[in-house]
Formats: C-alpha cells, sequence, structure tokens
C-alpha cells in the first residue's frame, strides 16, 4: 500500500505506508503531506469576524483623532500621525488574519495542530482536571505575530465544553495550564477515544472565546474558538499516542500533523 504525498500541488510522490518517524518529521516541516491522507492547503487573507468590530472602532477613533492633529498642529505631525495609525492598522489586521486552511483527512487517527505557534511541551503528564489519570501533553505556544484562530484537532464529538476564569500570567509557563483563564474542550473519536483541547490565555491574552459546544459534532477545516493577544493550547492525548513533534518546533493550525492516536 502507499500513500500520496503533495507539496504545493506538484506531482504526488508515492511513500510506503509505514514510513518511519524521521521521514515524517521532514515532511511535517512543509505542513503539506499525507500517510493514508490527503492533505491540500489554500491560502486568502481575510478578518476574523473577532476582530471586526474592534478593527470598524479603531478605524473611527483613529480617523477622530487624525482630523484633530490635522486641525491643530503642524504638518510635521500630522504626517508622524498618519504613519503612526498606518502601522496600528496594519498590525491589528495582521493580528485579526484568518486564513482559509482546507484539508482533506482520510485517517482519522491523526491529530492535527489546533494552533500557530512553537511546541513548547512534550511530555507524559497527569491530567487532573478532567481525566484523572496520565496522558501525553502537547503544548502550542502563539505569540501576538501567529493566527489566533483556533481548530478543532480531530472529529469526533464534543463530550465536554467549559470555560474557566483565572489568571493572566504567562502563557509559556507551566502552571498557566493549570492557573490562567481557559477553556476546555473534550473530542471523542467514533472508536471512543477521547482527547483533550485547552485554550488558555496569557498575560496579554484577556478573552478567550470558544466556539464548542457539548453534544455537537467537531469536524477537521472547523474552527473552535479564537485567543487575544498571546496565548497557548494543550492537547493531551493518550499514552500509547505517536507524537511527531518536538519541543521547538513550529506549526501551522489545521496544517501541521501532529501526532497519530494508536487505538
Amino acid at each position: 500500500m502507499f500513500s500520496l504525498f503533495f507539496i504545493n500541488n506538484v506531482k504526488p510522490k508515492l511513500l510506503p505506508d509505514d514510513i518511519d518517524r524521521k521521514t515524517f518529521l521532514t515532511l511535517s516541516k512543509n505542513d503539506y503531506f499525507c500517510q493514508q491522507n490527503r492533505i491540500f492547503r489554500m491560502k486568502r487573507f481575510k478578518i476574523h469576524k473577532e476582530g471586526r468590530l474592534l478593527l470598524l472602532a479603531l478605524v473611527f477613533l483613529l480617523f477622530v483623532f487624525n482630523v484633530i492633529i490635522y486641525l491643530y498642529t503642524s504638518n510635521t505631525w500630522f504626517a508622524i500621525n498618519l504613519i503612526v495609525t498606518a502601522l496600528l492598522l496594519i498590525f491589528f489586521a495582521y493580528f485579526f488574519r484568518n486564513p482559509a486552511r482546507e484539508l482533506e483527512v482520510s485517517n482519522p487517527n491523526f491529530v492535527i495542530a489546533p494552533a500557530d505557534g512553537t511546541i513548547v511541551v512534550v511530555e507524559p503528564t497527569v491530567e487532573d482536571e478532567y481525566f484523572h489519570d496520565e496522558r501525553i501533553q502537547v503544548s502550542i505556544f502563539m505569540s501576538v505575530f501567529n493566527v489566533h484562530a483556533n481548530w478543532y484537532p480531530i472529529g469526533g464529538k464534543i463530550v465536554k465544553a467549559f470555560h474557566q476564569d483565572g489568571r493572566h500570567i504567562g502563557a509559556w509557563l507551566p502552571k498557566s495550564s493549570k492557573e490562567n483563564e481557559r477553556s476546555t474542550v473534550v473530542i471523542e473519536t467514533k472508536d471512543g477515544t477521547q482527547i483533550l483541547v485547552r485554550q488558555i490565555a496569557g498575560a496579554l491574552a484577556r478573552r478567550v472565546v470558544m466556539y464548542a459546544k457539548e453534544g455537537k459534532e467537531a469536524h477537521n477545516n472547523e474552527q473552535m474558538g479564537f485567543i487575544k493577544f498571546g496565548s497557548r493550547v494543550d492537547i493531551f492525548l493518550p499514552k500509547e499516542t505517536e507524537v511527531f513533534v518536538n519541543i521547538g518546533e513550529k506549526t501551522t493550525g489545521n496544517s501541521t500533523v501532529i501526532a497519530r492516536l494508536n487505538t
């Protein structure tokens, strides 16, 4: 048996289904790969719905401020203010970008990265808020320059979804997973395997938006929420899961395969 591997829509290459971890990691750096999969990625710039109202308000406020500067100050100050205004608008538009990413996955055991960012944790740990047993934790830290939309990492039924208030310490700190404001979503696959995804607010992030509803279905290509201004996402997987990422590696939400459930 063989799988098709696509990179930027070039001619597909045949790969054996049972590829080793080193080969899998090499392919994952391109964010276009599959094993019994076909993954297609598309990019298109648009503003996320969580940022549209904020951007409209910002445009209005900056317009009023620029009119005042124009009427009551020199041309030099007006020019400086225009530059600052442009930079602010570019930053917020970039932060709230919502790239269109589509994938097709024929192997339901693949776990897809729920967020853009950097892997900061890959380790066995005890998840004591829901499972109360040992799991493999994979954590992705998102800086203010990463896309902050979050996707479901796997398809299945949402059996638990809840929000918890908390602190806003640095999201890169291990204790942020238990002390910070956070939202927790538990997804059960068709074969009964459960994984937990936790959105965590950071020092700058002051709002976690969760779209998941208990009893609903989670699907690939569907967003599960949004975190504003720097944050982290934790994924808790069964102990026997095969993980394909290491600390320090970059991920692309709804594109990078981070693990495979062994069920």
